[in-house]
């Protein structure tokens, strides 16, 4: 490695810090403030003159056909290893968030939905899956998981996130990191740290929070994705925090990540983030103060191609003003980790023979995702829905493919801009699927409106089709999209949380038929849906975030019945006109008090969702009731399906630390157990909870497990009273250790 970097000349050292965007275009709005890329159309050997460090978005800028994308890969890697100093290959990374982002590729539900399954498991199936084939298409690193806990429902990035709470969102993240990585692909953490707590909701918005708040709900996530899943590589976030923008916070992306936790990974940038310390943040005077900025703080590698750590860090370096031991620094990074994917030695370039990006496993998969993710909220008696001669599929979301796909995926990211262009595998819209799953009925359609046109016009037509049929069907929701270009997405932030447009005007006029009506909302994020939930309203709803390539069906079988819904709310639903930010995970300020009219109870709360069996919980027995503040709880729980069908319970089990040093959330999440139960079974769950589990950052900001009482309720929701056991910790007050990574863990006895 050191003979290695001695031969590197400082413009050979620079280039491995830069990564190259070729093919993508100041118009292609793929990414914030595109317009600013040096130029349009970089010609590869030009720009790799010194080498490369990483090629930006090989398959996921325009629609190339997976094989001559692979073949065209292999030319460029193999002209870097011929012609540039040291012979070194890219890394070469790709977005990964819904599935790999290439035409033809198959595309998962949404990080939103992964949280609604509460199945780690699974989620770690389908990481793997999505690296086995970032690997065979010669792509080293994967642009996931999102890691933000979502704070407020109006930002339009909500649909990217896992959960509204930390423990569900390490969980998951954690599961997907070590899918990916055991695929031998680098997983990215993102957005480090604090990116959905801006004001507002507005993206890129600047974040004011204690420091409190930021240790014990922004980075445990991150902490446990790296200290339990491995994770090799983070991307700062846009935002700054209590006014250092995170690409320049060496407290954060040196003292947190690197000192505490011991992250020997990259940082690599988000796209253009360095840049942004001049153009939006207004920290640095020009590129170069930037590119110094980011260097210190410890941003390794800037993306998504070079404009501040070439020329500008270039000069500085060689004027004295920046000490070459920092790029060196950066500089051993990136040779370890290309060591590490073999790319110092003739490896990791893309694997030969025939491509599969959307086979029968992958739709396997994604189908047990999407199923598994789907939200009963209401139900009263329509469903399962039986075959019924005559059943009116109305909405705009309901014969619209590209509706069911989130942001992130090729069909909305990148083909909007190519409408010529075809979707590149096989997917039903709901109608298609609703059709499929009642042959014998008689599906009429009608969309009644836009998703976000203001008109009125074909109201009366879905009105006439739902007064003529048994039941209507109606779908309503979200249509992801980039900076405004949709109703959810990157820059897709919104003022309220009405449904877009006229849809809610719509929902009513079918509902007013007096015609049973079901609502299926395929959304991004939670909405208000005031009198739709109200009875007299709908007679059931269901919740579905952008399900994919498989969702459709995964809604129809719940319809049916074919599927028994056991999707749990990742996010609350809002009350009207309720306040944002919001969370379960309050102190108890900001519960509804007689102090303020501004009610922020959820309609549906955090863990809700319905099924069509029953469910039994214990009451919860403790292996002990005094635990030692650096011991262990064990709780055990009996569940037994009562009811007539198999099904699944998520057993939730929740905290409250009722005196404490510092203010403590009313209920926070501390382990949850999804768990199958044929009808009539019975079982016990185990929680095993070491001590570390119910610590916090005390007033000393230190993290601690203070002697008292904490009480422990099983729930099937954040408000579910459910059943309480108290455990007290007794001792001194215990600090935990760096080391310490233990988590909860749950088994069937």
């Amino acid at each position: 490695m050191e003979s290695l970097l001695a031969t590197l000349s400082l413009d050979a050292r620079l280039a491995q810090l830069t990564g190259l965007w070729a093919g993508a275009k100041r118009s292609d709005d793929a990414a914030p403030l595109q317009e600013r890329l040096v130029s349009d159309g970089v010609h590869f050997e030009e720009f790799a003159v010194d080498g490369l460090g990483q090629l930006t978005r090989h398959y996921g800028t325009t629609p190339l056909d997976p094989d001559a994308a692979r073949e065209l890969l292999v030319r460029r890697q193999e002209w870097l290893i011929a012609h540039t100093p040291g012979g070194i290959p890219a890394i070469v990374h790709e977005e990964c968030l819904t599935g790999v982002l290439a035409w033809k590729a198959i595309a998962y539900p949404t990080p939103l939905a992964w949280g609604a399954t509460f199945a780690p498991g699974l989620v770690e199936r389908m990481a793997a899956r999505i690296g086995a084939d970032l690997r065979a298409l010669g792509i080293h690193q994967g642009l996931a998981p999102v890691l933000d806990v979502v704070r407020d429902a109006r930002w339009g990035r909500v649909e990217e996130c896992i959960a509204e709470d930390p423990h569900l969102v390490g969980a998951l993240g954690t599961a997907y990191v070590r899918g990916l990585e055991s695929a031998g692909r680098v997983a990215t953490l993102k957005h480090f740290a604090g990116y959905a707590s801006s004001r507002a909701g507005r993206n890129h918005g600047s974040v004011a929070m204690g420091r409190r708040e930021l240790e014990d709900t922004v980075l445990p996530p991150f902490e446990r994705a790296i200290r339990e899943g491995g994770a090799r590589s983070v991307m700062n976030a846009y935002t700054e925090l209590d006014g250092v923008p995170a690409a320049a916070d060496a407290e954060l992306l040196t003292g947190v990540l690197r000192d505490r936790w011991g992250f020997a990974g990259t940082v690599v940038a988000d796209y253009f983030a360095i840049a942004f310390l001049e153009s939006m943040h207004g920290v640095a005077d020009d590129l170069a103060g930037a590119a110094a900025l980011a260097l210190a703080a410890g941003i390794d590698v800037e993306l998504p191609t070079g404009s501040a750590y070439r020329e500008p860090l270039r000069d500085l370096v060689a004027s004295g003003e920046v000490a070459p031991e920092l790029v060196d620094r950066a500089l051993r990074r990136v040779l370890v980790q290309k060591a590490e994917l073999g790319l110092l030695d003739g490896g990791g370039l893309p694997e030969p023979g025939p491509l599969e990006l959307d086979g029968p496993e992958h739709r396997a998969i994604a189908r047990e995702v999407a199923e598994a993710s789907i939200v009963l909220l209401e139900n009263r008696g329509i469903l399962p829905l039986a075959a019924s001669p005559t059943i009116a599929v109305i909405g705009p979301n309901a014969d619209h493919a590209p509706a069911l796909f989130g942001c992130y995926s090729f069909v909305n990211h990148v083909l909007p801009r190519h409408p010529e262009v075809p979707i590149g595998f096989d997917v039903e819209t709901v109608l298609d699927a609703v059709r499929a799953e009642y042959p014998a009925a008689a599906v009429a359609y009608a969309p009644g409106c836009d998703a976000t046109d203001p008109s009125l016009d074909g109201v009366a037509d879905a009105v006439r089709l739902a007064a003529e049929s048994e039941v209507a069907v109606v779908v309503l929701g979200d249509r992801a999209g980039m900076f405004g270009k949709g109703t959810s997405g990157e820059g897709c932030d919104v003022v309220d949380l009405t449904l877009p447009g006229v849809q809610h005007e719509l929902a009513r006029a079918v509902i007013a038929t007096g015609t049973p009506t079901v609502l299926v909302l395929v959304t991004g994020r939670p909405y208000e849906l005031r009198d739709l939930a109200e009875p007299g309203g709908a007679a059931a709803i269901l919740q579905a975030f952008f399900p994919a390539t498989e969702g459709a069906a995964a809604i129809a079988g719940v319809l049916s019945g074919r599927v028994n819904p056991a999707g749990r709310l990742p996010v609350g639903m809002p009350g009207d006109h309720a306040p944002q930010p919001s969370s379960y995970r309050h102190v108890r300020l900001d519960a509804a008090t007689g102090v303020s009219s501004a009610d922020p109870t959820p309609r549906y709360p955090f863990g809700f969702g319905l099924s069509y069996t029953s469910f039994e919980l214990g009451a919860p027995t403790l292996e002990a009731a005094e635990v030692p503040t650096g011991g262990e709880v064990v709780l055990r729980v009996a569940v037994r399906n009562a009811g007539a069908r198999d099904g699944v319970e998520v057993v939730q089990l929740y905290a409250h630390d009722p005196v404490a040093s510092v203010t403590r959330p009313l209920r926070e999440l501390v382990a949850f157990a999804r768990v199958p139960l044929a009808a009539g079974e019975e079982t016990t769950v185990e929680f095993r909870l070491p001590a570390r589990v119910f610590s916090f950052t005390d007033a000393r900001y230190e993290r601690v497990v203070e002697p008292g009482r904490v009480d422990l309720t099983i729930a099937r929701d954040a408000a579910d009273a459910g059943s309480i056991a108290s455990v007290l910790f007794t001792g001194e007050r215990h600090l935990v250790g760096a080391a310490d990574v233990a988590q909860a863990s749950w088994s069937r006895v």
